[in-house]
C-alpha cells in the first residue's frame, strides 16, 4: 500500500506541475486567460505592493528553504525519502499558483512596443524561454528532477541511482539554463507594466541568490563542480570565458 501511495502521490505532483506550467504560459504571457500579470489594477499601490512582496518572499523561501539539507533531514523523518522530490515539486507548484491567483496588478506602463513585428519577435523570445526551461530538464533527467523516477523505484522496490554529473548541450554554455529560461520568461514582454516589472525584479533577485545557495551545496557534493563553475558562465553565454577559462586555475 505504501508503494502505491508513493507512486500515486508522485504522479499527482507531476500532473500539478504540468497544469501549473500550462497556466503560467498564459498568465505571464497575457494569453487566453481572463486575469494575467498585466491585468488592470484593482487596489491602490500601497495595498498591492505588500501582497506582491509577500508572494515573492513565499516563493523564494519555499524554493530555497525546501532545498536545504537541514530541511530534507527533518522531513525525511516524516515521509519516505523517495517522495521528497515530489513534495518539493508539489509545493513549488503551489507557490507559483499562489502568485498567479493572488498577485495584485499595479497600474502604469514602463514600456510598450507598438510595432507588430517587434511584438511578435518578443513573444517568440518569450516562448523560447519556456522551451529552454523544459528542454534543459530533459538534457539531464527530467523524470528524476520531478520525482517520478524516485517513486517508480520505490514502487518497483529497486535501487534508484542518482544521475552522474554531466554537462550536455545547453549546460556547456551556461550552468543554469533552466534559470536562464525563467529569466527570459519574466522579462520578455512587449508591454512591461509596473506590476510585471516588480515581478521580474523580484524573481531576478531571488534567482541570483538561489543560485549561490544551490551552487554552494553542489560544490560540496560534486567534486568537479568548482572546475565547471570556473569554465562555464552562470546565466549568459560567454565565448570568451569558455575559450580562456581554465578549470585547473
Amino acid at each position: 500500500m505504501k508503494r502505491w501511495t508513493c507512486l500515486i502521490l508522485g504522479i499527482l505532483s507531476y500532473l500539478l506541475f504540468i497544469v501549473t506550467i500550462a497556466y503560467g504560459v498564459a498568465f505571464f504571457g497575457n494569453l487566453f486567460v481572463a486575469r494575467t500579470i498585466d491585468a488592470a489594477a484593482g487596489v491602490p499601490l500601497e495595498a498591492a505592493l505588500p501582497v506582491n512582496a509577500g508572494l515573492l518572499l513565499l516563493f523564494a523561501l519555499q524554493h530555497s528553504g525546501m532545498a536545504r539539507p537541514a530541511f530534507k533531514r527533518r522531513v525525511a523523518m516524516a515521509i519516505p525519502p523517495k517522495l521528497m522530490r515530489s513534495l518539493y515539486v508539489a509545493m513549488s507548484s503551489v507557490a507559483l499558483i499562489a502568485i498567479m491567483v493572488l498577485w495584485q496588478p499595479i497600474g502604469g506602463v514602463v514600456w510598450s512596443i507598438d510595432t507588430p513585428l517587434a511584438r511578435q519577435a518578443i513573444m517568440v523570445v518569450y516562448f523560447l524561454g519556456w522551451v529552454l526551461m523544459i528542454w534543459s530538464t530533459f538534457l539531464l533527467d527530467h523524470f528524476e528532477m520531478f520525482g517520478l523516477r524516485q517513486v517508480w523505484c520505490e514502487f518497483r522496490e529497486s535501487k534508484c541511482v542518482e544521475p552522474p554529473f554531466a554537462t550536455p548541450a545547453a549546460y556547456k554554455f551556461v550552468r543554469h539554463p533552466v534559470y536562464a529560461g525563467w529569466m527570459i520568461v519574466v522579462w520578455a514582454s512587449p508591454v512591461m507594466t509596473i506590476s510585471h516589472l516588480v515581478l521580474a525584479i523580484g524573481m531576478t533577485a531571488y534567482t541570483l541568490l538561489g543560485i549561490r545557495l544551490e551552487e554552494a551545496e553542489l560544490a560540496k557534493r560534486l567534486p568537479y563542480y568548482d572546475q565547471y563553475r570556473r569554465k562555464v558562465p552562470m546565466l549568459l553565454p560567454s565565448l570568451r570565458k569558455r575559450l580562456l577559462g581554465r578549470a585547473d586555475t
